[in-house]
Order: C-alpha cells, then sequence, then structure tokens
C-alpha cells in the first residue's frame, strides 16, 4: 500500500488484479474511491518495466489532483485517458517518475 500526507492523502488500497487498482482519496474530511486500470505496454511506455504500477498511479492521482478537486476525477478509468483531457500528462508524469527514481 502506498500512502502520501500533503494537502491530499491517496492510498493504492488494493490491487484487484488485471492491472486494475482501487484508490481511495482522502482530503478535506471526505473521500473518493476509483478504480484505474494500468496496462502493461503503457506502464512501459511511460515509466519503464522498472517502475512498479502502483508507484505510476501514485504520481498520476498526483498529477490530477494538482489540476482538478478529487470529486471530479472518474470513478473508473484506464491511465491513458488521462492524456485526453491532460496533453502535458505523459511528459509531466514521466519527468515526476525520473526525478524520484
Amino acid at each position: 500500500m502506498l500512502a502520501i500526507v500533503a494537502a491530499f492523502k491517496d492510498e493504492i488500497s488494493e490491487y484487484l488484479g488485471r492491472g486494475e487498482y482501487r484508490v481511495t482519496v482522502t482530503e478535506g474530511g471526505s473521500k473518493t474511491i476509483h478504480t484505474v486500470t494500468v496496462e502493461k505496454s503503457y506502464r512501459d511506455k511511460l515509466a519503464g518495466a522498472g517502475v512498479p504500477a502502483g508507484q505510476l498511479v501514485h504520481k498520476s492521482f498526483e498529477f490530477l489532483l494538482a489540476r482538478e478537486p478529487k470529486e471530479s476525477i472518474l470513478r473508473s478509468f484506464n491511465l491513458t485517458v488521462i492524456s485526453r483531457y491532460f496533453p502535458e500528462y505523459e511528459q509531466e508524469i514521466r519527468r515526476k517518475l525520473a526525478a524520484k527514481t
């Protein structure tokens, strides 16, 4: 389980299998629950095979929460969808992951 505390807390609360993660975002006394699918090929494209998919999901939620409230994040989505709404996502997430590895 990954957890961080800043202006928000997000947890990879459960790996569901088949590349799916259930993410709970707690902020301001309320929470939302999201199901996120990560395809191995997309994880490899963005982060490389050495980066756990859970870490990619975690950083992706940091990215999303910097741009919109948790209530605006889709409740169920494939990680590839983010770049449709935020064209800078792939470049930014690569930068964030490179800074941490």
